[in-house]
């Protein structure tokens, strides 16, 4: 189980994502709420390391908390109090290892794994503010069309010297069309998140590739939905500085 269980996931996510966020705020909150404990349970699995249960625990509540605040601060600061979730995450996460105590196994393994996942967890929160930002949605209309075209680009089970530049590419075609066909949203911004969300998917894949092991379900799942839920913040911070 492998890419095309983790490409249904993640495309599955961002359907969920798009559908939502045209809905209603409460509609994209419960999604984002069940992004952050899917990467919570699923990236302790990705990771094969110990302590699952709590780690899951620890790195998707900061990133349900992040949601929770990105959806009722009010603007501009949506993503004010993001991170403060973090950096509580992240102590959370120091905390749990040092209270396991010295010898366990893969400690710095899973210290810096679950570090990672907490910060993942929480970029969620980014699809909402991105929805939220001066009330247009079709920037996350746009990142959910460029990530779903570099999910399908990495499906194909060829090099990644030939699927990477292909899935940045496709990426980063896509957002402009998106733009033209979609919205108003100028050419360059739209090029400019295709590509970006293009590079940190095909970056992900890596990560799969580099894994090696099979992978189960709840591993599939935190791959799956790690990537699409950093991929909103990266969204919202390109809206923000490039388009308003």
């Amino acid at each position: 189980m492998k890419f095309w269980t983790i490409g249904a996931i993640g495309l599955a996510a961002l359907a969920a994502i798009v559908g939502a966020s045209y809905t209603s705020p409460e509609a994209l909150l419960a999604v984002m709420v069940l992004a952050a404990a899917g990467v919570g349970i699923g990236w302790p699995h990705f990771l094969g390391i110990p302590a699952k249960k709590t780690l899951a625990v620890l790195i998707g509540l900061p990133g349900v908390g992040a949601a929770i605040a990105a959806t009722y601060l009010p603007a501009p600061g949506f993503l004010d109090w993001t991170p403060a979730f973090m950096a509580a995450g992240v102590m959370a996460v120091f905390v749990m290892q040092l209270i396991r105590g010295t010898g366990q196994a893969q400690r710095l393994e899973s210290t810096l794994g679950s570090c990672a996942g907490v910060l993942l967890s929480c970029l969620g929160a980014g699809w909402i503010a991105c929805s939220r930002f001066v009330g247009v949605r079709e920037m996350v209309l746009v990142a959910a069309i460029s990530a779903a075209i570099a999910l399908l680009a990495g499906l194909i089970r060829w090099p990644d010297r030939i699927v990477a530049p292909l899935g940045v590419v496709g990426a980063g075609l896509a957002g402009p069309l998106a733009g033209l066909v979609f919205s108003d949203i100028a050419v360059v911004p739209a090029a400019i998140v295709g590509v970006v969300v293009g590079a940190v998917l095909m970056s992900f894949r890596r990560l799969v590739i580099l894994r090696g092991a099979p992978l189960g379900f709840a591993a599939a799942l935190g791959m799956g939905l790690g990537p699409v839920s950093a991929v909103g913040s990266l969204a919202y911070f390109i809206d923000k500085l490039l388009i308003y």
